[in-house]
């Protein structure tokens, strides 16, 4: 009787072709790598200056619709040489830190209260649930009557739109812990403020991180309505007066020294929840 050999098992029989074809591939990944990402992330910016640039030179894009860009590096310029640029961003700076500060301290006040208690959270989250549904730009009048038009109905709205935004954040982060945990720790003899400080808040932390760069960005959007109020000085003052004299070139460079801040004070909260964070790796992509 003849035995028949069995079939040569294809799937160890290299396919010369299958590595010709992902030569290409691996090359172009490579090639990707070489180029810096900083290089790959203002290519886009960039080009949308350029293309601005373009359409104002050509006659496309008039003056008095939008400035060129070198229109206004040349206002620019010339707000920072007398100082008034300067002189409005120290002060718009003082405005947010400010308001920052009194709303991190009442968002996170109320998340922990509503968030480690169910008690507190019966008495605190309806009130703010319903409060925050409430436009809080629709609060300037009662801010003007209450407190006047100084100081203090600017900081004021800037810390009612900040503690919203913490509150939620940072009462998610406390009651999304794994339960899990809790059961963990209990077992190992941990009291109650021993659950909180060491299992709880730790958990925590993440969801305050985002709350933190959500509160910054509404920081920003508050400052920017909170400076019509009756403003004497700052960038939504400067940003008055060349509005008054249909000056783009000026509103421009005062919208760019806004995302300017903003942007600075996004990096300052992502290398801060890297610092914090370092227990928790993530997925940076590919």
């Amino acid at each position: 009787m003849t035995i028949s050999k069995p079939p040569p098992d294809i799937s160890v029989i290299p396919d010369q072709g299958a590595v010709l074809e992902l030569e290409p591939i691996i090359s172009a990944a490579s090639r990707r790598r070489q180029v810096p990402r900083w290089l790959r992330r203002t290519a886009g910016p960039l080009l949308l200056l350029a293309l601005w640039q373009v359409l104002s030179s050509t006659g496309v894009l008039e003056p008095d619709i939008l400035a060129s860009p070198g229109t206004i590096a040349r206002a620019g310029k010339e707000l920072i040489a007398d100082g008034t640029l300067p002189s409005a961003m120290l002060v718009s700076l003082q405005r947010v830190a400010l308001g920052l500060v009194f709303g991190v301290l009442a968002g996170t006040a109320l998340a922990l209260v509503s968030g480690l208690s169910r008690l507190g959270e019966d008495l605190v989250d309806a009130s703010v649930q319903m409060l925050r549904t409430v436009p809080w730009v629709g609060l300037i009048p009662l801010f003007i009557i209450w407190l006047g038009i100084g100081e203090a109905p600017k900081i004021a709205l800037i810390s009612l739109g900040v503690a919203f935004h913490l509150y939620l954040n940072v009462y998610a982060g406390i009651r999304g812990v794994d339960e899990q945990l809790i059961e963990a720790g209990t077992s190992l003899g941990l009291s109650r403020w021993g659950l909180v400080r060491h299992v709880v808040l730790p958990g925590a932390l993440p969801g305050a991180m985002t709350g933190l760069r959500y509160s910054l960005a509404t920081a920003w959007l508050a400052l920017v309505f909170s400076e019509q109020i009756n403003a004497d000085d700052g960038i939504g003052f400067v940003m008055n007066q060349a509005r008054e004299f249909f000056r783009t070139d000026v509103i421009v460079v005062c919208l760019v020294v806004y995302a300017f801040l903003g942007l600075t004070a996004d990096i300052v909260v992502r290398t801060l929840e890297r610092l914090l964070l370092q227990w928790r790796p993530t997925f940076t992509g590919k």
